[in-house]
């Protein structure tokens, strides 16, 4: 039997928890600086992060509110009472020896989210809630020992627990991603895969096709990025077949991923929730919230990727290219403000087209949102390609240098003029150039041919007319002359 045939066997079942870091300025309960990114080891800390006798947690508003905020993204409800809990597991970056977190009345409760896949359709998977918690710090392991850095302990987060309604690698790298878009939209997270402000945690089970129960499941912890989602989840599913297959048995436990060799690894076997021995923080009240107050924090909610998609349905554009111009927030902001101005037009296509498909990095984005690069200079571009003044080569061309340090603030015109990628549209002076070269004796065959139905070779006299024109002539409207001189 061959490994796919194998893996036709089974079905595989995912659920995904995620952790956002909130983007507070301060701690969940201390007033440490929230932000630790490329600071050195152990700088925002305070006492209570240190775990001290005597330190008592101060619960950050601002942190409910985001919390809020995630819950009206995720079409979720708000509990009007939450409670926090302490989780009792050995935590060497954690000093007080437990985690603070919701167990049993958690703020967020239930929700949905459509992730559209590259195909077009939409996996729509429901979430069971979404809890606050601390988070925990970072250990750096060498061959004999390890080190303990506290700055990311206290941080605020929340945890997205999804239904397992997902049943392939690729609707797990869809779901990841378009969570990242709601919870950064939103505002709720820095969304910062590098430094860990989302990581995700994918529970992966397989059963025999028809079977009416799961399969053990498998936890892969702390995945960064929606490709590592995707692979290691393939990886999983396939290593738990083989298994079965050999008549072993797949064993509930957490593991990690290796990115280097691209496959998982045995952490420790999984602990069931009563092996944590929850209990109610004592020290912190309960968070009791009225409907006025829910309404008022998600008010002012900005506008979500699924308002974008339907503001953009009309452009008929390939998902693939909206998904694309919303992986960064402030050139869907951008984009939408040229689809408001000119509607479903080729002016508004072409630019999209152009942040699909043309490298556009995080500096380029922050020149979006700065707005040195917006609806006017790069409307003026589509519309000088709509008006043949431009190659759409020479277009392109501009789109990047837009971005350009040396070329910023100017519009593109003045950009096409200094390179020389201006566009002769006028009739005559291309007609003049045409008459050339249909005279000279090196297109004489080429003439012929075109004149026995050989298209083939008007190519090759649009060449020379550009050529002769030093790429300036509008090349549809020489091979249109040509045509007309010749048949």
């Amino acid at each position: 039997m061959t490994t796919d045939e194998m893996l036709e066997k089974y079905d595989m079942t995912i659920g995904i928890e995620c952790h956002v870091q909130l983007a507070t300025t301060t701690k969940l309960f201390s007033g440490a600086d929230n932000d630790a990114r490329n600071r050195e080891p152990n700088t925002v800390v305070n006492p209570i992060d240190f775990g001290l006798p005597g330190m008592l947690p101060v619960l950050n508003r601002e942190a409910i509110n985001l919390a809020i905020k995630a819950g009206k993204t995720l079409g979720s409800e708000i509990a009007h009472v939450s409670r926090f809990d302490r989780k009792h597991y050995f935590y060497p970056d954690l000093p007080k020896g437990y985690q603070t977190t919701q167990m049993y009345q958690p703020i967020i409760i239930g929700g949905l989210v459509e992730a559209p896949l590259e195909d077009g359709s939409i996996v729509k998977v429901h979430l069971h809630h979404a809890h606050l918690e601390e988070d925990a710090g970072k250990l750096t392991h060498d061959s004999t020992y390890s080190l303990v850095d506290l700055n990311r302990a206290g941080t605020p987060l929340i945890e997205i627990v999804s239904e397992p309604d997902m049943h392939s690698a690729a609707e797990a790298k869809a779901y990841a991603t378009e969570l990242y878009r709601l919870m950064t939209y939103a505002g709720v997270t820095r969304g910062d895969l590098y430094h860990g402000n989302m990581r995700f945690d994918v529970n992966i089970s397989i059963a025999p096709k028809g079977a009416t129960e799961l399969g053990k499941r498998a936890e892969v912890k702390n995945l960064n990025s929606f490709r590592s989602v995707e692979r290691a989840a393939d990886f999983e599913f396939r290593r738990q077949v083989e298994l079965l297959e050999k008549g072993e048995r797949v064993v509930q436990e957490t593991r990690g991923w290796d990115e280097t060799l691209q496959k998982t690894n045995s952490q420790r076997s999984k602990e069931d929730a009563q092996d944590y021995r929850y209990m109610p923080d004592a020290d912190i009240p309960p968070v009791v919230l009225t409907d006025e107050e829910i309404a008022s924090v998600q008010a002012d909610l900005p506008i979500l990727p699924s308002a974008y998609r339907e503001n953009w349905k009309a452009l008929n554009l390939d998902s693939s290219v909206v998904n694309a111009v919303l992986n960064y927030q402030p050139v869907a902001v951008m984009l939408d403000a040229i689809v408001e101005r000119y509607g479903a037009t080729d002016i508004a296509r072409r630019v999209f087209h152009w942040f699909a498909s043309l490298q556009v990095n995080d500096q380029d984005v922050a020149a979006v949102e700065s707005g040195l690069v917006g609806p006017q200079r790069l409307s003026e571009l589509s519309m000088m390609l709509e008006d043949n003044k431009l190659s759409s080569t020479g277009a392109k061309e501009i789109f990047l240098d837009l971005f350009k340090e040396e070329y910023l603030g100017k519009m593109p015109a003045e950009i096409a003029e200094s390179k020389n990628l201006l566009q002769v549209s006028d009739e005559s002076a291309i007609g003049a150039i045409v008459d050339e070269v249909l005279a000279d004796p090196a297109s004489a065959k080429a003439v012929e041919d075109l004149k026995n139905g050989n298209d083939k070779v008007i190519g090759f006299l649009v060449g020379q007319v550009m050529k002769k024109s030093q790429g300036k002539a509008n090349p549809a409207l020489a091979q249109d002359l040509i045509r007309k001189k010749v048949l």
